[in-house]
């Protein structure tokens, strides 16, 4: 049996690649159930420098549409601990590069408090969506 019951992770996935494969399959590994949710396009306009190339319900779609993702969502803000009011999940998963950043460490306290655990999985170091985007602009130059 695993360990968590409902797990739960969120993101862009944007261009969607292996790195996100990776952790959604990883987090799959820790519990009964999966939700991954897909941040909406307006939430991506606030943290990101571009805005996505795949919009917000074509995105959940290739999201829903991946083994192991048991539930697909659209996310309207980033607040983890409100995020968990509308889930109810018992375990976070979030990529190791995030670890002992300011955000997460903050995220980390709060979610303790309501008995979530965080499990930071192993980021994928030879992709990214950055380094898609930059492919693509430098060939078409």
């Amino acid at each position: 049996m695993k360990k968590y019951k409902v797990g739960y992770t969120d993101g862009t996935y944007d261009m969607f690649h292996v790195g996100h494969l990776n952790l959604i399959e990883a987090a799959k590994q820790y519990c009964e159930y999966l939700i991954v949710a897909v941040h909406g396009d307006e939430v991506v306009k606030e943290y990101k420098t571009a805005s996505p190339v795949i919009r917000e319900e074509d995105r959940r779609r290739i999201v829903a549409a991946i083994k192991g993702v048991d539930q697909a969502e659209i996310t309207r803000f980033r607040d983890k601990k409100k995020l968990w009011e509308l889930y109810h999940f018992d375990v976070i998963f979030i990529g190791d590069d995030y670890k002992g950043t300011e955000r997460w460490n903050h995220f980390e306290k709060e979610l303790n408090e309501v008995g979530v655990d965080v499990i930071y999985l192993p980021y994928t170091q030879r992709i990214s969506t950055t380094k898609i985007r930059q492919s693509i602009i430098a060939d078409e130059v």
